[in-house]
């Protein structure tokens, strides 16, 4: 099984180049000349994407071809004060040149909407929000040139006080969708309320893919083990490929997130680096049905923590882990 691995939005190792520089609505308010504050706003939003541009760079010349997109690329883009601001003229060539990289290197980008895009939520305003962020998220993948296989990760969301009423507005929600932000969806076990059981049980019965977030189901599951419910993850993915992706000659591979515990009295939060042996059982136990997977380390110290865990991969090599590059391995069965 090859395994590729990758990170999200942020470097610890290049310098200055943050892809999330922001304003607040605060202090936009407050400069008296609109039109100026607009090309400030264009000016972090093209700074930030310069950042992404040079991080993509910086992923290449260390064989990482899985990536995380902040979604702050383009700041207050959905505020509901700048509904009449069109920021995609002055950023076309920005980016479209990450997109054109992206392609020239094949790799595999994605974004992450925020914990406020919530399909599950009884308010109709909240659902309208939320949709006009995953509009967002298409809009800039679009500008990018980016098809289909560049997907946008969400939680189901909250239950509400009734979990089973929760999901069935989910789903609702979801197949009310257009088609072009659907087909770009996946959905992801959370740490608190749907876990990977019920998650897994809508991505089947919407037949959209699921990513598994490992550290989530560690703390929040119903006594399963992971690995248990991989064949049937692995199917939703493969029914979304038929469904969507049957022109293309290469299938995605499923994707999983990885991240360790900050600590026993804090299992939730994310550690600096990733544990090696959790992560490494699982993978050795999904091996023999699984050709490709790709993993997101969801660690704080990033691609740090990236480099940190080849390190530790290389010292199962007389085990059955073999280094392929500085970001995949083979796992072999």
């Amino acid at each position: 099984m090859i395994v590729r691995f990758g990170y999200v939005a942020m470097s610890t190792r290049v310098k200055n180049a943050s892809p999330s520089k922001t304003m607040t609505y605060k202090s936009f308010s407050q400069l008296a000349d609109r039109p100026a504050a607009l090309r400030r706003l264009e000016h972090v939003a093209a700074e930030n994407l310069h950042n992404t541009l040079r991080l993509l760079k910086h992923n290449r010349a260390y064989d990482i071809k899985v990536y995380r997109f902040s979604s702050k690329m383009i700041p207050l883009a959905t505020h509901g004060e700048l509904m009449d601001w069109n920021p995609w003229p002055a950023l076309q060539a920005d980016f479209k040149a990450i997109g054109d990289y992206v392609k020239k290197e094949d790799m595999r980008v994605s974004f992450h909407p925020d914990h406020f895009t919530v399909l599950s939520t009884p308010r109709p305003e909240v659902l309208a929000s939320s949709i006009r962020d995953l509009d967002y998220h298409i809009m800039m993948l679009d500008a990018m040139g980016l098809n289909a296989r560049s997907k946008n990760n969400i939680h189901i969301g909250g239950a509400y006080g009734d979990k089973p009423s929760a999901a069935e507005r989910f789903k609702e929600n979801v197949l009310q969708l257009p088609n072009k932000i659907r087909q770009r969806l996946t959905f992801e076990n959370d740490d608190k309320t749907f876990n990977a059981l019920e998650t897994l049980a809508v991505c089947e019965e919407l037949q959209m893919p699921m990513v598994l977030d490992i550290h989530h189901q560690s703390v929040n599951h119903e006594g399963e083990d992971p690995a248990s419910l991989w064949p049937r993850i692995q199917s939703t993915w493969q029914t979304a490929y038929a469904q969507a992706d049957s022109s293309a000659s290469d299938p995605l591979p499923p994707k999983i997130h990885a991240s360790s515990p900050k600590s026993i009295t804090d299992p939730r939060s994310h550690a600096d680096h990733v544990d090696v042996g959790p992560l490494l059982d699982f993978l050795r136990k999904i091996a023999p049905i699984t050709d490709r997977i790709d993993v997101m380390i969801e660690a704080k110290l990033k691609d740090g923590a990236l480099f940190n865990l080849m390190e530790d991969l290389a010292l199962y090599s007389a085990e059955g882990v073999r280094i392929l590059n500085e970001a995949s391995v083979e796992i072999l069965t």
